[in-house]
């Protein structure tokens, strides 16, 4: 292609806090309009902003965590607009002086690694909402969200392409959920990405004049606005026209981006410093203290998974999508010696992205509702490891510990799961296969090799799947040699 396609993110985090960044309002999503609103919120005469301290700690955590400077002293401003949803005229929020200043993301793209850059993370309040659909001729305002702390964090423009951008939106909603700063919920707006796009020919070194797609809340969405997007500028272009710099919606019905208002450049917001904060100081104390608070972190476990316990990249993703998933996958793991750790590491991984992955979408549920817990799921992989359970036998046990109570082992005892790997008593069943089936004992001797698996699957039925499948397959290819 001669194009190429330029893309930086900002994402919206909202921080888990009980109360607002400014006041003590609860950000409990989901209230009746303007219940959680308070003389701070609806910006009343007289009014003045106190920090969330709690905030602040997030914030710091989210820079410790993506190797970037927390500033131990940063500066609030005002940022002016008029908007109905915005009581105050103005958002506090920081402009010169973050909180966090640089940083970097990693994350792989087709089996390549690649590195995001960050800008900064800046704390701000959240407007209000301005609703429309449930009026006519007039709009209602809801002030609940006016106030609820975010971090903006902003990449550089380094990504070239919508699976990039998709890859490292990915990559952040894992570690903010993952450091516990925000839930990440996308339908209900705690995390959501605008995202920087311009076009330049192949080759150039001057990027193009951006348009800003506004409040993405799906993946699916980030990816589709960003193809529509490049492709309209493109011919845009290509037909002699100029891309004016813009902030557009992305329509998800129709599929395309379209207009909300030309935009210029920062200062246009006046931006100053806000006279009623303070500057914000942090001590070596409490930034030594966040970051000794802070889990390990996904790409540390990553290293771990494939270095100690030689599992493949495919599975080590998945099993550090979440800390939730790491946590279950090491309490899983546990149950076993270090002898065994490695051959028991491979299965628990196998059945964590295989079996228990697909029950759990089946039910919507995530892995903190997940009925089987780490000691039965470790139990069940013992069984398959010593031989009392075959693969197919271990997923009707799988099956019966979802929907009981019962044990492991109860359940074999039961069921009669246990598995036949007692060569004599293969032997004789593999002995009346061979007897009972001429045809196709002479249609393997004559080297039709699909005939052994139908013998394979007669001494299985035969034994109601108990015995040893691989036990079988190698008697019957000794017996018939």
């Amino acid at each position: 292609m001669e194009w190429e396609i330029v893309i930086g993110i900002e994402t919206h985090v909202q921080l888990s806090t009980e109360s607002k960044i400014f006041s003590g309002a609860s950000t409990d999503f989901g209230a009746m309009p303007n219940a959680h609103a308070c003389e701070v919120d609806l910006a009343l005469p007289g009014v003045l902003p106190v920090l969330n301290k709690d905030a602040v700690e997030k914030a710091m955590r989210f820079g410790v965590a993506t190797q970037a400077t927390v500033n131990q002293r940063s500066i609030f401003a005002r940022k002016n607009y008029f908007y109905p949803d915005l009581p105050k005229g103005y958002q506090i929020s920081q402009m010169e002086t973050p909180v966090v200043e640089g940083g970097i993301i990693k994350f792989l793209v087709d089996g390549t690694e690649k590195t995001v850059n960050l800008t900064r993370a800046h704390l701000e309040e959240d407007a209000g909402k301005s609703l429309h659909e449930d009026f006519v001729n007039m709009s209602g305002i809801d002030l609940n969200r006016a106030g609820t702390p975010l971090l903006e964090i902003v990449s550089e423009p380094e990504m070239r392409s919508s699976n990039e951008a998709v890859e490292y939106a990915k990559t952040l909603h894992a570690l903010v959920r993952w450091i516990g700063i925000c839930d990440g919920n996308m339908q209900e707006g705690n995390f959501r990405c605008d995202a920087n796009v311009s076009v330049r020919r192949k080759g150039d070194e001057t990027l193009g004049t951006r348009r800003e797609i506004k409040n993405l809340n799906s993946f699916k969405f980030l990816q589709q606005a960003i193809e529509y997007e490049a492709r309209w500028q493109m011919e845009q272009i290509e037909e002699g026209l100029k891309i004016v710099q813009a902030t557009v919606l992305f329509d998800a019905d129709s599929g395309e981006t379209r207009l909300m208002r030309t935009k210029e450049d920062a200062h246009d917001y006046r931006y100053f410093p806000d006279p009623d904060l303070l500057p914000l100081v942090i001590d070596d104390d409490w930034l030594m203290t966040t970051r000794a608070s802070l889990p390990e972190l996904p790409e540390s476990k990553a290293q771990k998974y494939q270095n100690d316990l030689e599992l493949n990249s495919s599975d080590v993703a998945s099993l550090v999508s979440s800390l939730e998933i790491a946590t279950y996958f090491e309490a899983t793991l546990g149950q076993f010696d270090k002898k065994n750790a490695q051959a028991a590491a491979k299965l628990i991984a196998n059945w964590m992205n295989g079996e228990l992955t697909a029950a759990l979408n089946r039910a919507q549920k995530d892995i903190t509702q997940c009925p089987i817990s780490p000691e039965k799921l470790s139990l069940l992989i013992k069984r398959v490891l010593d031989n009392t359970l075959s693969t197919k036998l271990a997923r009707l046990v799988f099956e019966e510990l979802w929907v009981g109570d019962s044990s492991v082992d109860d359940i074999i005892s039961e069921k009669g799961f246990k598995q036949i790997s007692d060569t004599e008593e293969i032997e004789s069943y593999v002995s009346q296969v061979i007897e009972e089936n001429p045809q196709q004992v002479a249609d393997f001797k004559a080297g039709k090799e699909k005939a052994l698996n139908s013998l394979v699957g007669q001494v299985m039925r035969l034994t109601k799947g108990t015995a040893n499948p691989t036990q079988v397959n190698e008697m019957l290819k000794t017996k018939l040699s």
